[in-house]
Order: structure tokens, then sequence, then C-alpha cells
């Protein structure tokens, strides 16, 4: 039996596998290491298992998933995530949907906190869709906004997404982490001026919120002070290359540990809450890791990321073309793998035929982010959308995906965006001081 097939059957019974609902860690490692056993031999297996899991384990650059966690964690239990969507609403929930507006923008803001887009849309789900639901707005933009704003979790630093394509692909991690800025916040403004547009054409959508006066306004945004100076701190660092990605993620855990404790807003039970997120948190995503080392030598073995490259080399479309494709299939299988799954499946198969066209590998992990986000709430996993559907209480599913439409279409403008004008996600990291 040729490689190429062997290959091929491993993928079918991964897919199986996957359908089956066995996670994609386990999936994985069976995949990888019973093909590995068939063409190498169970020792030449083991070898790949011990070499790569041990190599993967010693990696320093690692260390920034659990402090990014637990950073994330504890900005929950204290509420800063509270301070910054009062802060956002005070200053613009008085136009027409503005309530839905800061909500993106508590989003975003959280995502600098947190890195992980289900951590933010649970944390802003619970904080405003409450409210939003109090001021009259319709359900369908409520969660819509809840569940895009969750999404910027993966692209605006620290992004855990970025973490693991920088592991995959041998990338800074600080590189990637300043290139998702830009764009994070360019997703942000496109999501907002869809709000805008659906509370323009339907006014009853997204009803004005009660007006705040100045002295309002500036105690909101005192109160929000202190998350302002954490990710100066974290993510102004990196930039300005004060701290490496290490450095950042442990400064800003701490800062925020500090600050629960100053404001007696983190007790004991809140801070043994947190850390144990973030143990369950960071074993699920080495095992991912350690898995996908297992099954990557495998498919190099099988040479279907090299075959794969070649065919779609030969297709007479252009490096434009071969891209789109490859988006397509990104945003195809996100529709039905979890986003770590697509990530270290595709990136073997994808990177190198990226690379050979002549794209920027760090320009193209934002675009796979982008794709990535958009997975988050199409049917018919959307993890955002089931997450939001529990926190909004009984609701229709085709209501549901129904608010997420407009926002969708604001990231497929996004990726438009980023491919005609590439230097929105590089011009920061290619200014890094070094």
């Amino acid at each position: 039996m040729s490689a190429s097939v062997v290959g091929l059957i491993g993928l079918l019974g991964l897919f199986v596998l996957l359908g089956l609902r066995v996670p994609v860690a386990v999936a994985m490692f069976a995949v990888g290491g019973l093909g590995s056993a068939y063409m190498l031999g169970t020792q030449g297996a083991v070898s790949i298992f011990a070499g790569e899991a041990y190599t993967l384990a010693n990696s320093p650059d690692l260390i920034v998933v659990p402090l990014f966690i637990l950073m994330g964690n504890l900005a929950t239990q204290t509420g800063l995530s509270k301070r910054l969507y009062d802060a956002a609403y005070s200053w613009i929930g008085a136009f027409r949907g503005g309530l839905a507006s800061a909500t993106v923008i508590g989003c975003a803001g959280f995502s600098c906190l947190s890195g992980s887009s289900v951590a933010t849309a649970l944390t802003m789900g619970r904080v405003s869709l409450g409210e939003m639901q109090r001021f009259g707005y319709d359900r369908k933009l409520s969660v819509g906004a809840v569940a895009s704003g969750g999404t910027l979790g993966i692209m605006i630093p620290p992004s855990t997404g970025f973490v693991l394509y920088a592991i995959l692909t041998q990338q800074s991690i600080g590189r990637l982490f300043l290139t998702g800025i830009l764009p994070g916040l360019l997703l942000c403004a496109l999501f907002i001026a869809a709000i805008v547009v659906i509370a323009t054409i339907w006014p009853g959508a997204g009803p004005a919120g009660p007006a705040t006066s100045l002295a309002d306004k500036s105690r909101a945004l005192i109160s929000a002070l202190p998350f302002f100076l954490i990710v100066c701190n974290t993510i102004g660092g990196i930039y300005a290359g004060i701290f490496s990605p290490v450095e950042a993620a442990s400064m800003g855990a701490t800062l925020v540990l500090l600050y629960g404790i100053a404001t007696r807003t983190l007790g004991l039970r809140a801070l043994v809450a947190a850390m144990r997120d973030t143990v369950y948190t960071t074993a699920g995503v080495m095992l991912v890791l350690i898995s996908a080392h297992i099954f990557n030598p495998f498919l190099a073995l099988t040479r279907l990321p090299a075959l794969t490259g070649s065919f779609l080399s030969s297709l007479e479309i252009g490096s434009l073309g071969v891209l789109c494709l490859i988006l397509l299939t990104e945003l195809v299988l996100g529709c039905f793998l979890d986003g770590f799954a697509m990530i270290v499946l595709t990136v073997p198969v994808f990177y190198p035929i990226v690379v050979s066209l002549g794209y920027d590998p760090i320009w193209f992990g934002v675009i796979l982010m982008l794709v990535l986000e958009m997975s988050l709430i199409t049917p018919p996993v959307g993890l955002n959308i089931f997450i939001v559907r529990s926190a909004a209480g009984d609701m229709a599913l085709t209501d549901v995906y129904r608010g997420m439409t407009p926002f969708v279409v604001a990231m497929l403008a996004a990726v438009a965006l980023l491919i005609a004008f590439p230097a929105i996600a590089t011009i920061l990291p290619n200014t890094m001081v070094r």
C-alpha cells in the first residue's frame, strides 16, 4: 500500500472519529500513532511519541498559554469586564444600537485580557444580554452582537489561536500578537457598522438608551482605568520591545492579581476557581498540541501535504485563486470542526503552499484566525452560537442564525480588505522595536 493511500485512510479515519464525537486530541493521537507504527514500526512510532512530546513540553514559549489564560480568568473574577462594558455603554449607549455597539467594544477590550473567544462571549453575554433585553433590543441583534464580538478573543492579542499557529509554524508569537491588533480593531469597527446599519433600517431592533451626563461618563471611564493600564503594560510592552510575550503574560497576570487583592474583588474562592479553570484549559491546549506533533509527522511520511501543494499549484487559477480555494476549504471545515482541530489539521497541509506562493506567513496567520472566527458563528458547530443561546435562554436556533448573518458579512468584508491591503496586518510587526 502506497504512502499516500495510507495517508488518505488515516484522514478518513480521523474524520470518522471526529464525527463520532471523539475528542480531537484523542483522535489525532490514535490516527497519528497507528499510522506511524504501520509505516515505521512500533519502535519508530514510540521514538516519535517520546521525542515530539518532550520537545514540545520543554518549549519556553508555551508558558504564555497558562499565564494569559490565568489573566483572563482573574479579570472575569475581579469584574474588570463589567467596568469596561459600563464605560463603553455610558459613552455610546444613548445612540441607536449603542448598547449592542458597547457590547462589541467590551468584547474587544476583554479580548486584550482573555485570549479566548468562548470566555469573551460567555463573560460579556452575562454582562450585556440582560441590559439589552431590558431596553427592548431585538434578541437576534443581541445574540449576534455578543457571539460575533466574542470571536475577537481569537484575533486581538493575547490569542491562544496565535500561540498554536506560532508553535506549528515556528513563527514569532510576539509578531503574531502585534499582527492581530489592527485587523482586530478593523473587525470591531465593521461589527459596529453592521449594528448601526441594522438600527438605522429597523429602529426598533436597537432603540437608544438613556443619555448620561459628562460626569457619569467620566466616572465610568475612570472606573475602567485599571483595565487600560494593564493592557498598556502588557501589549504595549511587547510592541515597545520592553517585554517578550512570556514576560508580558507574567506581568499581566500579576497586575490583575494585585488589582483584585487591592480592590478586594478577588477572594480565596474566586482565586481557586480562576486557577482551576486555567489548569483545565491549559491541559486541553497542551494535549491538542502534543497530539498534533504526533499526527503531523505521520502526515509528512504520507507526503499528503506535498501532493496537495503540487495539485493546487498545477491549477491554472493564479496565487490569489489558490489562496481563495484554501480559505474556502478552511471555511467549510470550520463549519464542522472545533477551532483548535481546524488549526492543527490544516496548517501543516496549507502552510507550505502559502509560503511557496510568496505570501507572508504572519499575514496568513491573521487570515486563518478570521476564518476561524467565522466558524465560531456559523452552523452546524458554531460554538459561540450555542454558548450565547444558552445565556439568552429559550430562543429558536433559526433566529440565532439570522442574527449572525450581518456579522458574517462583516467578517467576509474584513477578509477582502486584508487580502487587498496586507499592510493592515503587517505594519505593526514590521515596525516593532527589535
